[in-house]
């Protein structure tokens, strides 16, 4: 049976939000790319599997998107936050006792970042590959084997054929099957939490202003969307120890949301479901190293973090910066190594880094004990009364030195 076998400069190795910025990205810089993904993305709101996450997008990654041609697509339909407000609310009752606002207009004319919701997202994705000529989507195909050798790969698909690149870019999610096929180990920490994510309205307008509540399991956190059926509406991201998310995932409706009323402190008076309830597993991961022969680890194959400060898409979007300059500054060293050395090396002390911190702020907000919650408050209150460490913090937010 001959083998048929068509060469690409780039394959992409998953259709999430990763993965198809990183196929328009690559696109649209000159390079031709084929992206695949065994699981074809759900691009509606309210069809079953629909991702109702929502993804933050910072300053540098709205730059990244411009570049990609997906921003203006995006635009029309982006929550901008403008004020980050972290509550804490870890005394006796759930109410709160230190409010702090970040606001960007400290650090930037520019709002921190904009919201948007994740299936929208792969839907205007799509559509911008589809304009693509160099660039071809394959939704339903999946990778079945990884051959490298110095000059190229060879990735075999679902569909029964070959693609041969310079560059294979694993962004194929936390369970990365072509990080697997190329042997790169990964360390995992696990927190015993999950996360619930859901959209509600709420009669108290947010005003831009993306709020995150410090009690304990974890943090409760609501970022503005659009209005939605003429009621202001915030994405809703829900961190407790496991077993409780699954309780919570089950109840009625309306105790559900007299439930979510009294986490959120009825900062925004009662809130209303406006989605079905998503529960999603909560862990911090880090590849050992970034690159492989001819493959580069992008996202949540080289690193995941709980969803805390917008830090994970972010941090995604940056390794792709740094990949795309090296592969502009040099189109002939595409995936040799000396380039994805030097792709690893500007990237994963970093990540590691990064990863560190919201794995401490992680944990800082999961305290149960009283006293450490007390702790937690006074740590807060700190670093908002220094002004200089407070702007730095928000620099260092938004991925800027």
């Amino acid at each position: 049976m001959s083998t048929e076998f068509q060469t690409v400069d780039i394959l992409v190795s998953g259709g999430g939000v990763a993965g198809l910025t990183a196929a328009a990205l690559f696109g649209a810089a000159g390079f031709s790319v084929i992206c695949v993904d065994p699981t074809p993305p759900v691009t509606e709101r309210d069809a079953e599997g629909s991702d109702l996450r929502t993804t933050a997008f910072l300053q540098p990654s709205q730059a990244l998107l411009e570049q990609a041609g997906i921003w203006d697509r995006l635009d029309a339909f982006a929550a901008p936050l403008q004020i980050m407000r972290i509550v804490d609310a870890g005394g006796a009752q759930p109410e709160p006792r230190i409010v702090k606002d970040f606001d960007a207009a400290d650090i930037s004319e520019q709002p921190f970042g904009w919201n948007l919701p994740n299936w929208l997202l792969r839907r205007e994705m799509v559509a911008r590959l589809a304009e693509l000529p160099n660039v071809e989507f394959r939704p339903g195909t999946g990778t079945a084997s990884l051959f490298t050798r110095q000059a190229e790969a060879r990735v075999g698909l679902t569909d029964g054929t070959q693609v041969r690149c310079k560059l294979v870019i694993a962004a194929d999610g936390r369970h990365s099957p072509m990080r697997e096929a190329a042997g790169v180990p990964v360390k995992t920490t696990r927190y015993g939490q999950k996360a619930l994510a859901f959209a509600v309205t709420h009669p108290v307008p947010h005003e831009n202003v993306s709020t995150e509540i410090h009690r304990s399991g974890g943090p409760f956190t609501l970022v503005p969307l659009p209005d939605y059926d003429g009621m202001p509406s915030s994405a809703i991201v829900w961190m407790e120890l496991g077993p409780e998310v699954l309780r919570l995932s089950k109840l009625p409706e309306d105790e559900f949301e007299a439930a979510m009323t009294e986490r959120s402190c009825s900062l925004f008076g009662p809130l209303k479901l406006a989605s079905r309830r998503t529960v999603w597993p909560i862990i911090s991961q880090v590849a050992e190293r970034m690159y492989a022969e001819r493959v580069a680890l992008v996202a949540e194959a080289a690193h995941v973090v709980p969803p805390i400060g917008a830090q994970g898409l972010n941090m995604s979007l940056g390794d792709m910066r740094v990949l795309l300059e090296l592969a502009q500054a040099n189109p002939e060293t595409l995936g040799d190594a000396k380039m994805l050395q030097t792709f690893h090396r500007r990237r994963h002390t970093e990540v590691r880094a990064r990863v560190a911190g919201i794995d401490l702020l992680n944990r800082a907000s999961m305290m149960e004990a009283r006293p450490l919650r007390d702790m937690r408050a006074m740590g807060l209150n700190a670093i908002y009364s220094l002004g200089p460490v407070r702007k730095t913090m928000m620099q260092m937010g938004l991925g800027t030195r």
